[in-house]
């Protein structure tokens, strides 16, 4: 599943973004409204958290542009504490649901998971590509019918990939959806991470079509078109 969040607040959008991961979500960050709508327009999220009170373009606005354009997308609504008007001005923008600042984490994930809850039936959990199958309900990966042991980490990581399949994805942006936004560490961790899941999705099947593949100077993709030439 994939989450957008939409705060001008660093560090809230830094602490909310990491307790949705802990729910193996894929997160992404917005700073501002006009920064929200574009990411919106170039990739699909299955629910946006986002704040009323933000520079640039505030979230009423962000929320009536989303409606407007047809996007249905469920959205929480984060509003000062007692600001009873924000909270009807956002629901009847066409806001979902809406919570106080300041709130308990705890809470927030919890409506997240309701909202999801919520999505009409053929937003289907159950995600398909080649042989390989996601189900993000209960969370667990097949390749061609056997169930794959993957990590959190790794879960995010080929939810990504498939929901993005055929796309060329830059490192930047797998640091970005899959792990925290501004993550300092080891210099190699995609590459670490894209190894992993290729033993475990592709070199485990040896009479599957490879997927994982590495697209020299530019990412990597998930494919069953041979396109580049497979990484060892």
């Amino acid at each position: 599943m994939n989450i957008l969040v939409v705060e001008d607040e660093k560090r809230l959008a830094d602490n909310i973004a990491t307790a949705l991961k802990t729910d193996s979500f894929n997160v992404s960050i917005a700073n501002d409204g006009i920064e929200a709508e574009h990411m919106l327009k170039l990739g699909h999220f299955d629910v946006v958290v986002m704040d009323i009170m933000m520079p640039n373009q505030d979230g009423i606005t962000t929320l009536s542009h989303m409606r407007k354009a047809g996007n249905a997308t469920p959205v929480l609504m984060l509003t000062a504490l007692g600001e009873t008007e924000d909270k009807v001005e956002g629901l009847d923008a066409g806001a979902d649901d809406y919570l106080a600042k300041p709130f308990e984490i705890t809470e927030l994930r919890a409506r997240v998971r309701a909202l999801l809850r919520r999505q009409p039936a053929q937003l289907s959990d159950l995600v398909t590509y080649d042989t390989l199958s996601i189900d993000r309900l209960n969370k667990t990966i097949k390749r061609a019918g056997t169930t794959v042991q993957v990590s959190a980490t790794e879960y995010r990581l080929l939810e990504y990939f498939i929901t993005n399949n055929d796309l060329v994805l830059s490192e930047t942006d797998l640091l970005e959806h899959v792990w925290d936004q501004n993550y300092e560490g080891i210099s190699n961790l995609v590459s670490v991470y894209i190894r992993y899941v290729r033993n475990k999705i592709d070199k485990a099947f040896p009479s599957e079509t490879p997927l994982v593949q590495t697209v020299r100077g530019l990412g990597y993709k998930l494919s069953n078109k041979m396109n580049y030439p497979a990484a060892s």
